[in-house]
């Protein structure tokens, strides 16, 4: 009868590494967080004073500039640690 064939070696061994704390660079937080406020108030401003004189020129461009920048901080937060 004959004998069944048994690896030699094993079948995973975990990779020795040494892992080290990632941190956020100091600005994220900040501009993450600004970016959130700035278009939230700038939503917030055109709909309490849409003929404002800057904001009134640009129309419903308003909601897709603030969306952008809540957009922008949803981004900034995928890389904070």
């Amino acid at each position: 009868m004959p004998k069944p064939k048994t690896r030699k070696k094993a079948v995973y061994t975990p990779p020795q590494t040494t892992q080290q704390v990632k941190m956020s660079p100091r600005w994220l937080a900040p501009v993450m967080v600004a970016s959130w406020i700035i278009g939230i108030l700038w939503i917030a401003v055109y709909y309490v004073a849409p003929n404002a004189p800057f904001i009134g020129a640009l129309t419903n461009w308003n909601l897709l500039i603030g969306f952008a920048f809540i957009i922008f901080g949803v981004v900034l937060s995928t890389r904070w640690r």
